[in-house]
């Protein structure tokens, strides 16, 4: 008999090193330091007061209880009304499943969308959660290079390249974390074009400086679509999000979800309502400052040394080469956080093509940034 331990499942997983890092800069502020945090993808501003009145509306009517396992009808119908104009074929409210933030709903897709063995294709820097996820799944994850010298951008002739019999999805983050990097429209359609499904994460999207962004369900008719209420409403506490998927996913995604999380909290998804109706406006100035406060760091930074290939032109991320000042990004993020307090995250947390990088967060206030900066510029005369 096997002695109770935790299963190779669990022991294989590896740490999310952005957590890490924010609870070692924790550490250094309950013992007394100043710490500036531009490693956690995590808006500083508040969430729009028409989210926390629709919220207190809500558990004033008892809106505590649980919901339709699918998420509210409403929400539901105002999601489906929100993709209609910009998709090939318009969704259904009834593709459409709310789950108690994005990460369960993707966990949710790859369960129902993954036999042992079948592969998934990501670009590489990506989202460092994708592949833990895929391989809790029983999937494999397969990495395609999303260069530095190409602005991050993923070539689709090498993801053609990588496509096997056994993949069952390309994953498209656009924009992209931890790059900011938006994928061109050429490249999107030919993408699409493959004939393999695509999963696109479109959590940043609402956050772009420049053109908008289009769905991937503009694309393609058969995508997956995984959004949710964190990053343009500043509700990242809420866990609220949802995915979008072809017909015959519904019931398998919705009876993993049952067993698993019941549904999504009932008055957080009546809040979710208010932002989609009334929090336009609030998108709008938070993407302006956004797109000031990139317009500061990317300068400063690069007028520092750092090597910062591109700007992005989206989400709230600079990815920026760290190679003149460690000789690791895990040993550069332990330095400045340590001898600066300065938290930053490590671009190998993102992918071998990550190493040699560290992603800047800059959804904090100029005055944080422009702090930041003097700090960095001061360790950085240490050292020489």
């Amino acid at each position: 008999m096997r002695e109770p331990g935790p299963s190779r499942r669990a022991r294989e997983i590896t740490a999310f090193q952005v957590m890490e890092i924010m609870e070692a800069a924790k550490r250094l502020e309950a013992a007394g330091a100043s710490v500036i945090h531009l490693e956690v993808g995590e808006p500083d501003f508040p969430t729009p007061a028409c989210v926390l009145k629709a919220a207190r509306k809500a558990m004033r009517a008892g809106r505590t209880r649980y919901t339709h396992s699918l998420g509210l009808p409403e929400l539901r119908e105002e999601i489906a009304r929100r993709y209609a104009a910009e998709a090939r074929v318009p969704p259904s409210p009834d593709q459409i499943l709310v789950t108690a933030g994005t990460s369960p709903g993707m966990l949710l897709l790859f369960a129902a969308l993954l036999e042992p063995g079948d592969e998934v294709i990501l670009s590489d820097p990506g989202y460092s959660c994708y592949p833990n996820m895929i391989k809790f799944a029983g999937g494999r994850p397969v990495y395609v290079a999303a260069r530095a010298a190409d602005g991050f951008q993923v070539d689709p002739e090498e993801i053609a390249r990588a496509v096997t019999p056994r993949t069952r999805g390309i994953v498209v983050n656009s924009p992209s974390n931890p790059t900011g990097a938006v994928l061109d429209d050429e490249r999107m359609a030919a993408i699409a074009d493959l004939g393999v499904p695509l999963i696109a994460d479109e959590i940043y999207h609402g956050l772009v400086y420049g053109p908008p962004c289009r769905t991937a369900l503009a694309y393609a008719d058969a995508a997956f679509v995984i959004d949710g209420f964190s990053k343009r409403y500043a509700m990242t506490g809420w866990r609220l999000g949802y995915v979008i998927v072809p017909p015959a996913f519904v019931r398998p995604i919705q009876k993993l979800a049952q067993n698993f999380y019941i549904s999504a909290n009932d008055f957080i998804q009546w809040a979710a309502l208010a932002a989609l109706r009334e929090a336009g406006p609030d998108v709008e100035r938070m993407a302006a400052v956004y797109d000031e406060r990139r317009r500061f760091l990317g300068p400063a930074l690069r007028r520092l040394g750092f090597d910062l290939p591109n700007e992005g032109r989206g989400a709230f991320y600079l990815f920026a080469g760290i190679r003149s000042f460690a000789g690791s990004s895990q040993e550069f993020v332990d330095r400045l956080l340590a001898e600066a307090h300065v938290a930053v995250a490590p671009g190998s947390d993102f992918g071998p093509g990550g190493e040699g990088f560290a992603r800047f967060s800059y959804a904090a206030s100029l005055d944080v940034l422009a702090e930041a900066v003097r700090r960095i510029e001061a360790w950085i005369r240490r050292k020489a």
